[in-house]
């Protein structure tokens, strides 16, 4: 007998993974009512907004797949309780940020959101409701979901899933449109070939995988501790062959030549950043702890532990690079964001060597074409100055490169690689030199300009 597919479905939060996520569902399943609901009115307003340019997310694409579908079968409300008491299948889609205080603080995922949205699932659901973990989450949440939804009044009844996200920002509509794989875990046949149904539209069934709902929960915390250490250890060899005299480039093509290995996540740069990676490990760590696997624990801290080296790293060599101080100096960042192709700054390299080389003196003119000056600001922890110590959002390369001492390029967005070296070099004050922290430059012709050029993982 063929899955009930759902007929009305709620996400709760519409966030950098809800709004795409249901954007799509919605976009290949038009028989199915999508409600995405957040008690953020300023951001559902965006996702509202007429103009498509304004979505509080940005994603390639993620616009022309709204557009198709908002009004339709896609709505975005602040209207949370009544979103859930009309759906067959709720999301919980919040945020699950790393606790600050507390028992496990500074490792253990802050759950109080997940906590909050079962809750408002148990008081507002009617009848039978199936319930999807989409939030990364610790391994064996899911008991605390099904025991919040347990205490729910007569006439209700709930099924509890895991279906964690696997979406690299630049590219979250081409991973949700066509991915590796769609992980599905939970003890309920049914709840399972229902939320199976629904990927089945635009999915191959192989590529539909169906696990216990604590596999589900693990295989998305492992799979972001593997792709992270593959990060950290091609830095670590960055280093070393800037050491030997070796070329980065050059050793990982021989690396990911082979077959066992393959040559994705070897591109060597400033660190891994964005939501998941660094908060991902550090629960998995703490976890680790708590099952009493020390070793374990230790392994997987130093790929983090690793990664904040790579950053101060880079910023302790533009200070040794220019004659040991950088007090009063104007440098430029290219690139703010933790990666091209998103406005996303969480855990952005560039926060951190940003931080350093402003401890260090320096005054930083910062350029990203999606980065807003207000999130730069929340992201260093002070206002935009003038003068030592400080930094400033700046409106073009040209405007940032005069008089200035050194580019920093921290995000391989698209148009630093076309950069004119020569209009460029022509703007700043000698000796001038470029860091290339993402070895995406035009490294020949900067040099043919008159630059130095530093570029990671170059002997």
């Amino acid at each position: 007998m063929a899955a009930q597919l759902p007929r009305r479905i709620c996400c709760i939060g519409a966030g950098y993974v809800g709004g795409p996520t249901m954007a799509v569902i919605a976009d290949r399943c038009p028989q199915i009512d999508v409600t995405v609901v957040d008690l953020n009115a300023e951001r559902i307003a965006l996702w509202n907004h007429d103009d498509l340019s304004r979505l509080p997310v940005y994603e390639p694409g993620l616009d022309a797949v709204v557009a198709r579908c908002r009004g339709r079968n896609l709505h975005f409300s602040t209207a949370v309780e009544e979103a859930i008491a009309a759906a067959d299948m709720v999301f919980l889609s919040v945020n699950t940020p790393t606790k600050t205080r507390g028992l496990g603080a500074g490792q253990a995922s802050d759950l109080k959101w997940i906590e909050a949205s079962a809750r408002t699932v148990a008081k507002a659901a009617r009848g039978h409701t199936i319930v999807v973990e989409k939030s990364t989450l610790p391994v064996r949440t899911a008991e605390a979901v099904k025991a919040i939804l347990g205490c729910a009044e007569p006439g209700q009844s709930f099924a509890v899933l895991s279906n964690p996200e696997f979406l690299a920002e630049g590219t979250a509509v081409a991973d949700l449109e066509a991915p590796d794989r769609v992980l599905i875990g939970g003890e309920d046949p049914e709840a399972i070939e229902a939320l199976a149904a629904i990927y089945a539209h635009w999915v191959p069934q192989q590529r539909i995988l169906r696990t216990n709902i604590w596999s589900s929960e693990l295989g998305k915390l492992a799979a972001n501790a593997f792709l992270a250490q593959r990060v950290s250890s091609i830095n670590s060899i960055a280093a070393f062959c800037e050491a030997s005299g070796a070329d980065v480039n050059e050793v990982a093509r021989a690396i990911g030549s082979d077959s066992r290995i393959g040559p994705k996540f070897l591109k060597a740069g400033p660190g891994f950043g964005g939501s998941c990676f660094q908060k991902d490990i550090l629960n998995l760590v703490y976890l680790c702890r708590h099952y009493g696997l020390q070793e374990v624990a230790g392994y997987w801290e130093q790929v983090v532990s690793l990664n904040s080296w790579q950053q101060h790293r880079i910023a302790r060599l533009v200070v040794q690079r220019l004659f040991g101080t950088v007090t009063g100096k104007r440098l430029v960042l290219l690139g703010f964001a933790f990666k091209a192709d998103t406005n996303d700054t969480r855990a952005s390299p560039a926060i951190q060597i940003a931080r350093d080389l402003i401890e260090e003196g320096a005054h930083l003119q910062i350029l990203d074409p999606k980065v807003s000056p207000a999130q730069i600001e929340a992201d260093l922890g002070q206002p935009p100055g003038q003068g030592e110590a400080s930094w400033a959002p700046c409106a073009s390369l040209e405007q940032g490169a005069t008089g200035a001492d050194a580019l920093l390029l921290l995000t391989e967005w698209q148009q630093f690689s076309r950069i004119d070296w020569a209009a460029t070099a022509a703007l700043m004050r000698r000796p001038a030199w470029l860091f290339d922290a993402r070895g995406s430059a035009d490294q020949q012709a900067a040099r043919a300009a008159g630059l130095n050029v530093w570029r990671v993982g170059e002997g």
